[in-house]
């Protein structure tokens, strides 16, 4: 029994050590125009969906869903948010394949997480991926803004439709409309539905 507990340590040590000898002799990738494998890309989802399931407090937007309030967020979202994870002209970033992992084209697939999710994301940033935590950028209020503008970007009432329209050339798209369809810049990248 001794030898065997000795040797799964002698396991381990050997994993340790050649990980790190990976990493500290350039072995290890670090390019962020690579694209993610399928398998890596499936892994990080869910250990970012389970670590906002247990991390991330599920309280309710303060902030009222008004048109003015929603049309607030959509700029918020144009000023700070739209060269990582997509532009209202519904085109994807100019950076969607510049990040590893690429974040989510947001207006392109719409998130389908609830408020408190996004918001969470939003505030606190997410590790390795390149978004930062815009609470210490924005206020309480703008993130609210956001994600109240984000979460409910397949059925927003008719005056921010409008203004959206009016303000860049294009009107959101349809409730329903086949989001998988639209083109992305380049192939090599497959928007994310987290943001």
């Amino acid at each position: 029994m001794r030898n065997f507990i000795l040797g799964i340590i002698i396991v381990l040590l050997v994993i340790v050590l050649g990980g790190l000898a990976v990493v500290n002799f350039g072995w290890f990738p670090t390019r962020a125009d690579a694209t993610p494998p399928s398998w890596e890309t499936r892994i990080a989802s869910s250990a970012l969906d389970a670590s906002m399931e247990r991390h991330a407090p599920r309280i309710a937007n303060p902030v009222p869903p008004t048109d003015e309030n929603l049309i607030e967020g959509m700029k918020i979202y144009t000023m700070n948010c739209a060269v990582c994870h997509g532009t209202l002209d519904e085109k994807p970033s100019p950076l969607a394949t510049s990040f590893y992992p690429p974040p989510p084209q947001l207006i392109l697939m719409p998130p389908d997480d609830p408020e408190w999710h996004v918001y969470y994301a939003i505030r606190t940033g997410v590790r390795y991926s390149g978004m930062p935590a815009w609470s210490k950028a924005l206020s309480d209020d703008d993130i609210w803004k956001v994600t109240a503008f984000l979460t409910r970007l397949e059925k927003l009432p008719p005056n921010v439709q409008d203004y959206w329209k009016k303000a860049f050339g294009v009107g959101p798209l349809p409730a329903g409309a086949d989001h998988d369809s639209m083109p992305m810049k380049s192939d090599k990248t497959e928007p994310s539905k987290k943001p």
